[in-house]
């Protein structure tokens, strides 16, 4: 990546002040100038006084929230890139987010390539090169499907085909894509990144391929798509399965074109892009299903690349933990932590259904909670579901959830879902790879349900 003559300056509003620090210190660490306030108004009074290139808020805030900021960051006209974050995240809000400025919307618990790679979207679109690679994110594990995934990258990196990246939740299909895109001839352009979200349909279009001034109600200025940032470079879709049926077929059109027209233009545009798409989902079974389209899943299906859970190179447990361990001694300071080798055992004995996500963030907390300078395996046993590496997870089947008079296919995704989410304690990481979705349409879903999100999990914040 090109060098910057210039530190690009993030500011990070979050009344939460240990998600606040988290967020803040994950992008120091990356090379980013951070500064963090506490409320939207001590922000909006440091943008006067300083500015900043990126503001990363979150939306639930006292006083002045985070859509009030937002707004009043478009009256005052103010040149930066909005970010929001939050743990409350809906349709509507997301909308009204992005018609006043933000540029991207992340639901909470999210992971740290999802972060650092909004904030280096961010950056693409204000122009910026920056220096802040993701804070050590290298592909670690040196067990034979490993040594076989980094040869297939090296292969496929030489090439300019379409690339389709399968793989459970938390498995590092973002990595992997990043893997592919610096070991190209495209390196020295931007990856850019759009996690499909479950939007309207018009407003994901307008995020794949931007629009113009007067196209739909709100669009009071002409945006950039994600099409158009990742002109010369690589364009990663997250979460492909998210993306509506009709605008499949729009997608599809640019893949076999290389063309598209931003929303409320007639005029097309080249689009000198790399595809990379990535899913937790079986294609196949979605197509079948109908809720994917056939020549799609063909178009993008060039080279495929299926990404192996934890649970399948266990031999690589040792040598992630030590990863994750250094960095959080880096970030957190002080005494640096180890973990004992009753620890160890525990980690390698797990099944790890969260894969390397949740390998991480067991890691982190261990960190930060952990009362000796060695962690021991109690520590860490209580944060862990029962099911061991060597059993395979118990299969929830609809006799055991439901009487036996008829009921809607609705009460019984319901009834599923939560029975799930209760196996997993809560946690929406592993409940999501369980039942093989994404873990922003699971959210949505407990929503829906009257759910609300777990506030003393790390992942949440982290």
């Amino acid at each position: 990546m090109s060098l910057s003559t210039q530190t690009t300056r993030i500011l990070v509003v979050d009344d939460h002040a240990r998600s606040r620090e988290s967020v803040a210190s994950v992008l120091r660490h990356g090379g980013y100038e951070v500064h963090a306030c506490a409320s939207a108004r001590e922000g909006l009074i440091y943008l006067r006084e300083h500015g900043s290139d990126v503001v990363i808020t979150d939306l639930q805030m006292p006083g002045m929230d985070g859509l009030e900021f937002i707004r009043e960051i478009e009256r005052l006209s103010l040149p930066v890139e909005i970010l929001m974050i939050t743990a409350h995240a809906s349709i509507d809000t997301a909308v009204e987010a992005m018609r006043h400025g933000a540029f991207d919307y992340i639901e909470k618990p999210f992971d740290i390539d999802r972060l650092e790679q909004a904030v280096a979207t961010a950056c693409s679109r204000r122009g910026l090169l920056t220096t802040a690679e993701p804070t050590g994110r290298v592909m670690v594990g040196d067990s034979p499907a490993m040594r076989e995934l980094r040869q297939q990258l090296q292969r496929i990196a030489r090439t300019d085909e379409t690339v389709l990246i399968c793989g459970e939740s938390g498995t590092g299909k973002e990595l992997v894509a990043r893997e592919i895109h610096l070991a190209s001839q495209r390196a020295g352009a931007e990856l850019v990144s759009l996690n499909c979200p479950v939007l309207s349909e018009q407003l994901t279009e307008s995020e794949l391929f931007g629009h113009r001034r007067g196209a739909f109600t709100g669009a009071d200025a002409d945006r950039v798509g994600r099409f158009e940032l990742a002109q010369g470079g690589t364009l990663l879709l997250d979460e492909i399965t998210e993306i509506d049926l009709n605008l499949q077929a729009k997608l599809l059109r640019v893949l076999q074109e290389r063309k598209f027209e931003p929303v409320g233009s007639s005029h097309s545009v080249t689009a000198d892009v790399r595809v990379l798409a990535s899913t937790n989902r079986d294609l196949q079974h979605e197509v079948a299903q109908g809720r994917f389209r056939e020549d799609l899943y063909y178009r993008l299906n060039v080279v495929p690349v299926q990404l192996p859970p934890l649970r399948e190179r266990r031999d690589d447990i040792p040598q992630l933990v030590q990863h994750f361990l250094n960095q959080a001694n880096h970030r957190l300071g002080g005494d640096p932590r180890s973990f004992s080798s009753d620890a160890m055992q525990v980690m390698l004995d797990y099944r790890w259904p969260g894969n390397i996500r949740e390998l991480q963030n067991v890691v982190t907390r261990a960190c930060v909670l952990a009362d000796h300078q060695e962690i021991a395996g109690n520590t860490i046993r209580s944060w862990l579901g029962s099911a061991p590496a060597s059993e395979p997870v118990p299969e929830i089947t609809v006799d055991t959830l439901i009487p036996s008079e008829d009921v809607t296919l609705a009460e019984v995704e319901r009834q599923v879902i939560l029975a799930t989410l209760k196996r997993h304690n809560g946690h929406r990481a592993r409940t999501a790879a369980a039942l093989g979705i994404g873990v922003r349409t699971l959210s949505g879903k407990l929503r829906n349900y009257g759910v609300a999100p777990r506030e003393n999990n790390l992942a949440d914040v982290a």
